[in-house]
């Protein structure tokens, strides 16, 4: 019961997470009430967004809707973020590690009402004194908890005025290069529960493939709404769990 549980959580947060970000919302709090020690949710939802993260950004790409000419240098930016935030994660205590998410978890929670969305698509992406510590500073965000890690790249993206859907594949890109430095550092530590992993990737592989199609047609305002009142119902749930 438990695996497929992983399995729906992760075909319901990755749809999510693509389409607007904060997938992570979603599926840590479902893993920490499933009874997923903290570092070991952390892990299994770093491995499982390497992967499909990068099948939703490899399905854009075939599609032309994206130019690795143009978006290659997020890789190190965002591998090297995420490598940064695992690694700090990976010095923190189970115990700490938890409050430093429920914190964390709310920071991101009440940041994704902040910006606006613009995806005007009237600017390419280029490097500049924004954008690349904006990318490195979510992939230490990305490393050392994840939530809301998605959304802050769309806020960022969306002031750089590209397109949605080149931010949708962006976003992935960014995701899948913070997550598999991420992902390395938490396989090294002997973080990850590999049978609850697996399951929670073959979840997230179907979702991002969902996601990815519905992104082409739907615009992220749609999304945000229903995913703000899901994640102010995780975060009450586990606050509550912890506190029982």
């Amino acid at each position: 019961m438990e695996y497929i549980a992983l399995f729906l959580i992760g075909i319901f947060a990755t749809t999510v997470g693509t389409l607007a970000g904060g997938g992570g919302f979603i599926s840590f709090p479902a893993m920490l009430i499933l009874g997923m020690p903290v570092h070991s949710a952390i892990g299994a939802n770093k491995v499982s967004n390497t992967i499909s993260s990068f099948s939703s950004f490899l399905h854009l790409y075939k599609k032309k809707e994206l130019s690795l000419k143009e978006s290659f240098w997020i890789i190190p930016v965002s591998l090297g973020g995420g490598l940064s935030g695992g690694y700090i994660a990976s010095k923190i205590s189970g115990e700490n590690m938890y409050i430093v998410a429920i914190i964390l978890l709310i920071f991101a929670f009440i940041t994704s009402f902040k910006g606006k969305g613009g995806f005007t698509g009237e600017n390419p992406l280029k490097m500049n004194k924004f954008s690349i510590p904006g990318l490195y500073g979510i992939g230490i965000y990305d490393g050392l908890f994840g939530p809301g890690q998605g959304t802050l790249m769309f806020y960022l993206f969306s002031s750089l005025k590209i397109s949605y859907i080149q931010a949708v594949g962006l976003v992935r890109l960014a995701t899948f290069s913070s997550c598999f430095g991420a992902a390395v550092s938490y396989i090294a530590t002997g973080k990850i529960i590999w049978p609850l992993t697996v399951c929670l990737l073959l979840g997230s592989l179907t979702g991002a493939q969902i996601g990815v199609r519905i992104a082409e047609k739907l615009k992220p305002q749609y999304v945000k709404p229903v995913l703000r009142i899901v994640t102010f119902i995780l975060i009450v749930q586990i606050v509550l769990d912890h506190a029982l």
